[in-house]
């Protein structure tokens, strides 16, 4: 998994458990995991941690990663406000790469419009705005649908990234 790349969206208000969880679990599937975000510094969690981005987020570096993870938490409703990463998650989504998200993360596939008929979960107080948006909400606590994979809160996390890392590998 040579120079293999997983990108992780961070914004203030991320739930810190959805950031911290898939952060190290790809590391320990031996990826490369950037951080990006609308600008390379310091975000604060829900919970009050502290984490930082090491990239900022621009469309046009989607060619070096094969996947990414949008966490939920309040962050998700501040990624839709940056046009620069609504478009890098709408490409890559387009160019086939893994793109999972968890909690309120699918309001920002809302934004990029990528899942009018598509089985979508998410948190249960977004299940009208993922209906709205043309997808079938499934409410189960893990939903694919090709190369999107949703899940609704943390506790469906195990279950989430042991099927999105699955899915990586077989990609490799």
């Amino acid at each position: 998994m040579d120079g293999k790349k997983v990108a992780i969206l961070l914004e203030d208000f991320v739930e810190d458990v959805e950031f911290i969880y898939p952060f190290y679990r790809f590391k320990e599937e031996g990826y490369i995991v950037d951080v990006l975000a609308p600008r390379v510094g310091e975000f604060t969690g829900k919970k009050g941690l502290i984490f930082h981005s090491s990239h900022r987020v621009e469309p046009d570096t989607v060619n070096q990663y094969i996947a990414l993870f949008i966490p939920g938490g309040y962050a998700p409703d501040r990624f839709r406000r940056d046009k620069e990463t609504i478009e890098f998650i709408r490409r890559m989504y387009e160019e086939g790469k893994i793109v999972g998200a968890i909690c309120h993360g699918p309001w920002a596939l809302i934004s990029a419009g990528i899942i009018k008929g598509k089985r979508v979960t998410g948190f249960f107080s977004i299940k009208d705005d993922i209906q709205n948006a043309g997808a079938i909400y499934t409410g189960k606590p893990v939903e694919v649908d090709g190369n999107l994979i949703t899940a609704t809160d943390p506790k469906a996390m195990p279950e989430m990234l042991k099927i999105m890392t699955a899915m990586l590998r077989e990609k490799a």
